[in-house]
């Protein structure tokens, strides 16, 4: 019975430290596309309404896709489509955002929709 309880213990011990040292996966952080997009985006809107102190970008539905095309000679390498608020407790609606970015990181257009 003693002997059973300890490995019984032991057992335990072993299973709680192995759950212990494992880490939880950190949290992604956003992508550079989208922090460049959310920046310009932000100072673009927030010169018009300066209520507006932050936007929320659902970075988990958003589609970030990679673009060898041009827009007369202005090269576009990534696409950023998804769903934004203005608001960021989410109080209004969501709103179609479309991000165009070109050479060099540098972000090209950014529009947002109601839906």
């Amino acid at each position: 019975m003693i002997r059973s309880t300890f490995h019984s213990l032991i057992a335990l011990a072993l299973l709680s430290g192995a759950a212990s040292s494992q880490t939880a996966p950190a949290e992604n952080p956003s992508s550079p596309e989208i922090v460049a997009c959310k920046a310009t985006a932000l100072h673009t809107i927030s010169a018009r309404e300066p209520e507006i102190k932050d936007i929320y970008i659902d970075e988990d539905g958003a589609t970030i896709a990679t673009s060898e095309t041009k827009v007369g000679d202005t090269p576009i390498t990534r696409i950023i489509m998804g769903e934004a608020y203005l608001r960021t407790d989410r109080t209004d609606k969501p709103r179609r955002f479309l991000c165009l970015i070109g050479e060099k990181g540098k972000v090209l257009l950014t529009f947002f929709t109601q839906r």
